[in-house]
């Protein structure tokens, strides 16, 4: 079992900054890549970015390249999304999840284990 708990939600304004953060527990051994999705109201949730734990190689949505960075500590099991330049659109849920896949990463279905999700919400 893996457990994943986020962190860094909030309010902001358009154009600004937050950084979301996702601890890690239990057998992360074993877990080839970790990823950001988020879910806005009446939306399916989508894909945000990921990054692959052991290389540390990544992949964005084309919504958020350019703004948005993910990154992760090895050694603290913990991953990042920093997001700037922050957009209405980009309201959501976000989830950290982790995957054992290694194929197909941009789909939520791959991922084994889930956080309990985080709000951001940016005002106009």
């Amino acid at each position: 079992q893996v457990q994943l708990v986020e962190s860094g939600g909030g309010l902001v304004q358009a154009g600004g900054s937050l950084r979301l953060s996702c601890a890690a527990s239990g057998r992360t051994f074993s877990v080839y890549a970790m990823a950001w999705f988020r879910q806005a109201p009446g939306k399916e949730r989508e894909f945000v970015a990921l990054i692959r734990w052991s290389g540390g190689s990544t992949d964005y949505a084309d919504s958020v390249k350019n703004r948005f960075t993910i990154s992760r500590d090895n050694a603290k099991n913990t991953m990042h999304l920093q997001m700037n330049s922050l957009k209405p659109e980009d309201t959501a849920v976000y989830y950290c999840a982790a995957s054992y896949s290694t194929i197909k990463l941009v789909e939520w279905e791959r991922y084994n284990y889930w956080g309990q999700g985080t709000q951001v919400d940016v005002s106009s």
